[in-house]
């Protein structure tokens, strides 16, 4: 491989209740079209995070217990974390990794889980309801179409610097009032669409690998990886 990139996949053996791991496999099969080895290491509990050691992350969800138990742990990777997402690393948060990037979620019990605040967002609960079912949204930006599959309890409402991953077609969103769904903040990508969200939208995928390339390698030529058609799926 000409290039290489190195993952972090943050509480891997803990975070992994709705398959969301086929982010990285993804990232992986589209990294191998783009003549890069991406090496993927488990970041998990009593580990630190060194925002200089890895060029992308992901950060996925599972149930409150886990996630409660990631909280207190996450603590001490914030300093890490927020270095990294401020000088523009990118990375891909699901659900639970989206709410412990922001400053608190509220638990399906009411019990207040903090977060790290490296994402000026926060999320209340739901009385006795969920979002479920299947989504559609458009990013404003590029005009891409993303699908997915939303299932969260969570309402999460944006802060100052973030903007949605895209406007709601179908579906609920973020909190099911604004129309938003997901954040964008830096280069750091947060949604709830689980599916997972690169399986069925390769362009994100795409997007994330040639930021972490071009920020690895500001002076190489990338055209040859940014022609990589992605086929619809």
């Amino acid at each position: 491989m000409e290039y290489s990139l190195k993952l972090a996949h943050l509480y891997g053996d803990l975070l992994n209740t709705y398959g969301d791991i086929g982010n990285i496999l993804t990232l992986q099969y589209y990294a191998k079209q783009m003549d890069v080895e991406l090496a993927v290491k488990v970041v998990s509990l009593n580990t630190p995070f060194k925002a200089d050691d890895y060029d992308m992350f992901f950060f996925g969800g599972g149930q409150d217990y886990e996630q409660m138990i990631v909280s207190k742990d996450i603590q001490d990777k914030k300093q890490g974390l927020t270095d990294f997402i401020e000088d523009g690393g990118p990375g891909l948060a699901i659900c639970g990794g989206y709410q412990l990037l922001g400053k608190y979620y509220i638990g399906a019990d009411g019990q207040k889980i903090s977060g790290i605040s490296a994402l000026p967002h926060y999320t209340n609960s739901q009385d006795n309801n969920r979002f479920i079912g299947d989504i559609t949204i458009k990013n404003e930006g590029s005009g891409d179409v993303y699908h997915g599959f939303e299932n969260h309890n969570g309402v999460t409402y944006l802060g100052k610097g973030e903007r949605p991953l895209g406007t709601v077609i179908s579906g609920h969103g973020n909190n099911g009032e604004d129309d938003g769904e997901g954040a964008i903040y830096n280069n750091i990508f947060c949604s709830y669409f689980h599916g997972p969200i690169l399986a069925r939208n390769g362009e994100l995928a795409k997007k994330m690998l040639l930021t972490a390339l071009k920020r690895k390698y500001p002076d190489a030529d990338f055209s040859k990886q940014e022609a990589l058609e992605i086929k619809p799926t």
